[in-house]
């Protein structure tokens, strides 16, 4: 067999799976940025500082991420999934082992934003792209399935994560807890990133013969002419407000539980682990059901539920603690169907020869819903004094994203010369 047929010693259709092993193990790294509520009251109590400021490490580690991610596809292209992955890896390591360091010199909140925030949240923006590109391009036949499973352990990091860091946090304190999770970071990362590389243009399974019916194969767009397109805009909005509903879950599902439901703080903790695992979850079930119908029934599926939920936490109170879990399993579930529905989609719409770039802009809205969802909850909280009201317009947004995603979600067709 030629190299191209073999890969880690079996056949290349076996080989790649390993692949998404790979990509699922960075993932769970790079991910633990959802864990970060086991550092909100601990950071809190160190730099003596309330609840908003506290939260910004985390919204800045989001928004430079979403910002970030979009470069991350041209160089991609440029240097492989391999040496970003290094670098990426390595800036990553750089900023949690440095948000164990410096806080101690200079105890101010935004010695971490910058070094959790900026920098550990643009090692994931360069990262998180080239797993994501290998496992679309070794897997044309299963590529919602191949990327669900490979981002399954972003959204799954929390159930890892958490546990690890509460239990240092306990025994270490908080610094260093950053600065051992920024050594195992850059370690894995790097090690991980080493035998990430694309296959041959145009290679595909042996005996696979791409589908003429069904969805669409999406021509080749390059992003310039991928944002003229009512489908990228149509796509973008629906992600917007799926990735708003579950941000907004995430950074609200203790105090609702302890502030709403009346759980104590170590049950509102076991559960947000519990949440993990359906975020992860989503991933790889929305990338299943992605390959099998239309982007947009997956999407329309994701909306119904978000609008569900909603509407169930409108009637949540003390002693709710069923109404509670469903509905924000299926918040947590719809965010981690996104972030498997929106890049197997962009592949779908406009090709797989600019993918990544293409994703990299995609992303961006959610760093657009990370920044609602808190403008919304924090709203919310502040004028009506419950996070109650931060459902009516999530809710809305669903209604909305539903029709949006039936009209605007399809394969675009490049108008002929």
């Amino acid at each position: 067999m030629t190299e191209e047929n073999k890969l880690f010693g079996m056949p290349a259709e076996k080989g790649r799976w390993v692949f998404v092993i790979i990509g699922f193990i960075i993932n769970l790294c790079l991910g633990s940025v959802y864990a970060f509520s086991v550092f909100k009251v601990p950071c809190q109590d160190f730099f003596k500082v309330g609840a908003f400021e506290g939260g910004l490490p985390f919204m800045f580690f989001l928004a430079f991420f979403a910002g970030i991610f979009p470069f991350s596809g041209r160089w991609l292209e440029k240097i492989g999934p391999r040496n970003l992955g290094i670098i990426g890896g390595t800036i990553l390591g750089l900023g949690w082992i440095l948000s164990g360091i410096l806080p101690g010199i200079w105890p101010n909140i935004w010695v971490l934003i910058i070094t959790y925030g900026v920098i550990a949240g643009s090692g994931v923006g360069l990262s998180y792209s080239g797993p994501i590109a290998v496992a679309t391009r070794w897997f044309p036949d299963r590529k919602g399935l191949a990327v669900g499973l490979t981002v399954a352990g972003f959204g799954g990091s929390p159930f890892v994560s958490a546990y690890i860091a509460n239990n240092l946090i306990t025994s270490v304190q908080l610094l260093n807890t950053f600065l051992y999770l920024g050594i195992a970071f850059l370690v894995i990362c790097i090690l991980l990133s080493l035998p990430l590389r694309f296959p041959a243009a145009g290679w595909k399974p042996a005996g696979w013969v791409p589908k003429t019916v069904g969805i669409s194969a999406g021509e080749d767009y390059e992003s310039s002419a991928m944002v003229k397109t009512a489908s990228f805009w149509g796509l973008f909005i629906c992600f917007i407000i799926g990735s708003l509903a579950g941000l907004m879950a995430i950074g609200i599902a203790s105090p609702v539980a302890m502030g709403i439901i009346k759980l104590d703080a170590a049950t509102a903790a076991t559960l947000v682990m519990f949440f993990a695992l359906f975020n992860g979850g989503g991933r790889p079930l929305f990338g299943w059901i992605t390959d099998r119908v239309q982007p947009r029934s997956a999407a329309i599926l994701s909306f119904i539920m978000i609008l569900a939920a909603s509407i169930g936490m409108l009637f949540a109170g003390p002693g709710s603690v069923a109404l509670y879990v469903i509905c924000f399993a299926a918040f947590w579930l719809c965010l981690g169907g996104w972030l498997a529905i929106a890049p197997t989609s962009t592949t779908t719409f406009f090709g797989a020869k600019y993918s990544a770039r293409n994703y990299g802009i995609m992303l961006l809205a959610y760093g657009a819903g990370a920044i609602l969802a808190n403008f919304i909850s924090g709203y919310a909280s502040d004028l009506f004094g419950s996070y109650l009201r931060a459902f009516i317009p999530v809710g809305l947004l669903a209604f909305i994203g539903i029709f949006i995603a039936f009209f605007m979600m399809k394969t675009p067709h490049k108008k002929q010369a």
